[in-house]
């Protein structure tokens, strides 16, 4: 049988970071409940902002959360009353009183990259009674062009309110799943109709993680071009030094006199 791994998970350390960073011997069961709490009220209360990813770190009585959307306009709202809102009711609900939080909005720069943002749109879609092939062609087409090399969307369920349950595949370029420095994005969710609940599972091939690092190295830096030695002088000059002034005045005079 086949041993089917989280794409995410196989790649930490390499292409992907954790997602909870912070340490703790007494606490950790505790720490790891509100870190799975916190997410799961965040994707459900900001699901219009298209969330990507939700980072959490710790310090002592300090929680900072790091929130990626492709709308960061609707969770900051006007003049930041969206995150302050957030503020006092994750510290109510999840964490103790003395702890001190606080939140991080960054924008996705490709939306259309991301398989989370991805996945929420085809939850909508099938939410709202669209067929299911059209909307995985259009999500396919979407990603392609902005620049992936690889997709692939899985739908499971009563697919358009049929009496039996199936599986449908598409997929468009590669996915080298077994290939450790392929930046592969994964995500998976269930969208929820009349007719029960369809699981959506969605796969981004952005390419390979070694080829980021090497746009990322530094430049050399260019080196100087220089003029051939004369034969009065055994001076390098570089390109376009302009030749001291005084040594001019000093020529033309002299050659006003020889005039005269």
């Amino acid at each position: 049988m086949g041993k089917k791994v989280n794409p995410r998970i196989f790649r930490i350390g390499l292409s992907e970071k954790w997602r909870s960073r912070w340490f703790s011997n007494r606490d950790f069961a505790k720490f790891l409940e509100q870190d799975i709490r916190i997410r799961k009220f965040l994707q459900k209360k900001l699901g219009d902002a298209s969330v990507d990813r939700v980072d959490i770190e710790r310090s002592r009585g300090k929680i900072i959360i790091n929130i990626s959307a492709a709308k960061p306009g609707l969770i900051i709202g006007r003049g930041g009353s969206g995150i302050e809102d957030l503020k006092k009711r994750i510290k109510k609900e999840f964490l103790d009183q003395a702890d001190v939080i606080n939140i991080n909005i960054t924008e996705v720069s490709i939306p259309n990259l991301s398989a989370n943002v991805i996945l929420q749109s085809i939850k909508e879609d099938v939410e709202k009674r669209i067929p299911f092939r059209r909307v995985m062609k259009q999500n396919i087409d979407k990603v392609m062009k902005a620049g992936s090399k690889g997709v692939k969307i899985i739908l499971a369920g009563r697919l358009n309110g049929v009496d039996i349950a199936r599986t449908e595949k598409l997929i468009q370029g590669s996915i080298p799943l077994q290939t450790l420095r392929a930046n592969i994005d994964y995500s998976r969710g269930v969208a929820n109709t009349i007719y029960g609940t369809i699981g959506i599972k969605v796969w981004i091939y952005k390419g390979q993680w070694f080829d980021v690092k090497k746009k990322e190295a530094k430049k050399e830096a260019p080196v100087k071009s220089v003029k051939l030695f004369s034969k009065e002088k055994l001076n390098i000059q570089p390109v376009g030094e302009k030749k001291p002034v005084k040594a001019e005045t000093k020529n033309t005079e002299t050659k006003k006199e020889d005039k005269k």
